[in-house]
């Protein structure tokens, strides 16, 4: 008697479906389904495919709006998008750009290193799947309170996973976002993204297309590593004692992922490759259904045939494992000998472990005895649907009252926010990581937006951005959403780039919590129209609910990555500025302090509304910074940084201790106003004197205010208004806060160096 038989004859077999995070509900769907009791390996795949991290449960009956707003033109250049492990979109030149942001946030609270490492290297093989080379990295980090224990324990760890990882495979991390925040405490948020390039007809898809065709598993061996991993931990709250669930945790191996990644490419190269996938959460489970449920007909799977590293793994073991570096193929019979002999020459393990058949089911087979025979759509395409209740919680309206708070010394208030864990050189974190490697990194850490060539032979070259802000987004979730989108948007634009495509990971608390919800739902709203509004698509992206310790959610954190197009790097605008040149300030302040740093750092609190924003203004400086840099190949604008968090005062800081100068400003109406306000849609731009006309011409051509307040000096003094502060002592602040905090940690060694 087949497992199957058994499981038909044996229907009123209790099984541990609650532990495995099915509701009774859902269990009882499974078994109409199949019209019998699963299987013990169907269980497991039905458990982790129906998860909340893989099946979008409770969050895409909101996703579905981004594809009811993206228009017939904002799709105009995407060649792949929300669906697909990763968006892809044409930037010309016969070349395709693909990128995806994700989170592995769980996995790096348990186990930090393992867990950022191996979050840098599933994204990475999404890209892969698309059939691109990864080419750089970032990463989106968030953890407690700078000075608190578990940050202490959990930052150091993903730091080196992150850069260990993405060092090892030889790609360049050009940017990125830590921040510190008490709502993260117990609950860190690690979000990773890859970008990576293709032949623009050259793209790969996931789906088993073709009778006969054989179904191909290559990689490293699976193993008892990541039983459940990111589907199980992504999919349920933390609680006392959450550290047991270690073993859950995958461990990663960057350097066979460096050479999957070339046998990957050899392989798109050969054109052997008819469809592909990559096993990452829910492992083979999710790898087979999904490749069957995208195709033309079902799947036999022979679980004999895979090559693993333990001993004794059970059908559900192998079908769960979520064993870091494997991806798996469709592959016509005629090129196996081919693909063999690829992989072969790259030292890759391939087995052949089932053929695309004619039949409509996924069967799958191990030991001579089915344990497997289900519908693939109903694993992959089909699982719940929640419309989880949300409303505006009852304690909005008080939390946006505004607040009147004591305005310290604006001297002092320049060096407590340079030096606070908020605005504090990153460089300990970001000097551990390779920014440089491949040679094509024109802009990276401490610059506006990573930027990055992608073809020699042109020049043609892309520039990403990430953003978010939690704390905006707890004052009001759609407008912090579309601040989180403006702000990625306007650093492309600053470094003279064209955004044209946009990704996202959606951070929040247990859906299960109406207010959580009702954040949720009004940030994808606010996302959706925001990207509608400056007519560029929301190509793909990852949703990370149950991000609480007990019952207290994360600040609500929507990280936006916008991808944009430079025609010839060399037409990038930088960030450095020189003595001589005018400052100018692109945009209008306004007395705007909700959910502010200073508020944070001065005054530990969260109260107000956020600052106002309007896109238009946003896509006004796209025009400005896009225009200067298209006439002949030459710009005016010298230099340029966005004005975001800390407001006018950090930016000049970070300008003088970066560029090493001076600057000499002056403040119009309320100075506090003018240093510390962060309003939305502002530049701070440098021209040489004799480009000043052309500078305001433009600027008023487009109907941005421009105010010229003052210069950059080669006296290492930084001078705004009254306040005058010695360059030396801004940077002894600014560069020495994370090492005090951090110097125990393993690799730090003292990194206070000035970011490049």
């Amino acid at each position: 008697m087949s497992t199957v038989e058994h499981a038909a004859n044996t229907p009123d077999l209790e099984q541990p479906y609650a532990a495995l995070g099915l509701k009774d509900d859902e269990y009882q769907r499974i078994r109409e389904i199949l019209g019998r009791r699963p299987t013990d390996a169907e269980l497991a795949m039905y458990s982790v495919m129906w998860s909340e991290h893989c099946s979008y449960k409770s969050s895409k009956v909101h996703l579905r709006y981004f594809g009811e707003t993206t228009t017939d033109e904002m799709r105009a250049h995407m060649l792949a998008g929300i669906g697909e492990n990763a968006g892809v979109i044409d930037v010309g030149d016969g070349l395709a750009v693909t990128f995806k942001v994700e989170s592995h946030n769980h996995p790096s609270y348990v186990e930090p290193y393992q867990g950022a490492a191996t979050g840098v290297g599933g994204i990475v093989r999404d890209i892969m799947a698309m059939g691109a080379r990864p080419v750089a990295v970032m990463d989106q980090l968030r953890f407690g309170p700078a000075e608190a224990p578990d940050t202490q324990r959990v930052l150091p760890g993903v730091v080196s996973g992150v850069g260990g990882y993405g060092n090892c495979l030889g790609l360049p991390n050009i940017g990125g976002e830590t921040v510190f925040d008490a709502s993260y405490a117990g609950n860190p948020l690690v979000n990773a993204l890859c970008v990576g390039v293709l032949p623009a007809d050259d793209l790969h898809l996931a789906f088993a297309s073709g009778e006969g065709n054989r179904v191909v598993l290559f990689g490293s061996r699976t193993g008892l590593d990541g039983i459940g991993g990111v589907s199980v931990l992504a999919s349920d709250t933390f609680e006392e004692g959450a550290e047991r669930k270690l073993p859950a945790v995958q461990v990663g191996d960057p350097f066979a992922e460096k050479v999957l990644i070339e046998c990957c490419l050899d392989l798109y190269a050969a054109g052997v490759v008819v469809g592909i996938q990559d096993l990452g959460g829910a492992g083979l489970s999710c790898a087979i259904s999904e490749l069957a449920a995208s195709g033309d007909g079902g799947m036999e799977i022979n679980l004999d045939k895979v090559h693993l590293r333990a001993k004794n793994m059970t059908a559900a073991e192998i079908l769960s494992s979520e064993s870091q570096e494997r991806m798996c193929a469709v592959v016509t019979p005629e090129n196996m000998d081919k693909f063999y002999e690829i992989c072969a020459k790259w030292d890759v393990i391939a087995s052949d472990i089932g053929e695309v058949t004619g039949g409509k089911n996924l069967v799958v087979t191990f030991q001579g005895e089915t344990v497997v025979d289900a519908p693939p759509k109903t694993i992959a395409d089909e699982g719940p649907t929640y419309h989880r209740p949300f409303a505006r919680p009852e304690w909005q309206d008080d939390l946006q009252k505004p607040v009147e708070l004591e305005r310290t010394d604006l001297r002092q208030t320049v060096l407590d926010l340079a030096a606070s864990p908020a605005l504090c050189s990153r460089a300990h974190i970001t000097e551990q990581y390779d920014r440089y490697v491949r040679g094509n990194t024109v802009a990276a850490h401490g610059c506006e937006a990573g930027v990055l060539r992608i073809c020699e032979d042109t020049g043609r070259g892309i520039a990403l951005a990430t953003d978010a802000s939690g704390r905006y987004t707890k004052l009001d979730p759609r407008t912090g959403a579309l601040l989180a989108l403006a702000e990625a948007h306007r650093n492309v634009a600053v470094s003279g780039a064209k955004p044209l495509a946009i990704s996202n990971c959606l951070n929040f608390g247990s859906p299960e919590n109406p207010d959580v919800m009702w954040q949720f739902a009004e940030a994808v709203r606010g996302l959706a129209d925001g990207a509608a509004e400056i007519g560029i698509p929301v190509t793909g992206g990852n949703v990370s609910f149950y991000n609480q310790t007990g019952s207290e959610p994360i600040l609500p954190t929507p990280v936006i990555a916008v991808l944009g197009t430079l025609a010839n790097v060399d037409h990038a605008i930088g960030n450095r500025f020189h003595a001589g040149e005018e400052l100018y300030l692109l945009g209008e302040t306004r007395d705007e302090f909700g959910g502010s740093i200073w508020q944070q750092v001065a005054h530990d609190t969260l109260q107000g509304m956020p600052p106002a924003i309007d896109l238009a203004d946003e896509q006004r400086l796209v025009e400005f910074f896009h225009g200067t840099i298209e006439r002949d190949g030459k710009h005016f604008v010298t230099a340029a940084r966005d004005l975001s968090e800390g407001g006018l005062s950090q930016a000049l800081v970070e300008t003088c201790i970066q560029s090493g100068v001076g600057v000499d400003v002056e403040l119009t109406g309320d100075p506090f106003t003018a240093l510390f306000s962060e309003s939305a849609s502002r530049a701070l731009v440098a021209v040489a004197p004799e480009d000043a006309d052309k500078l305001k011409a433009r600027a008023e051509d487009i109907g941005i205010p421009v105010t010229k307040l003052g210069a950059v000096t080669d006296d290492a003094t930084f001078r705004a208004g009254a306040v005058t502060i010695d360059v030396a002592e801004l940077a002894e602040a600014w560069r020495n806060t994370l090492p005090d905090l951090f110097a125990h940690a393993a690799g730090a060694n003292s990194v206070v160096a000035a970011e490049d």
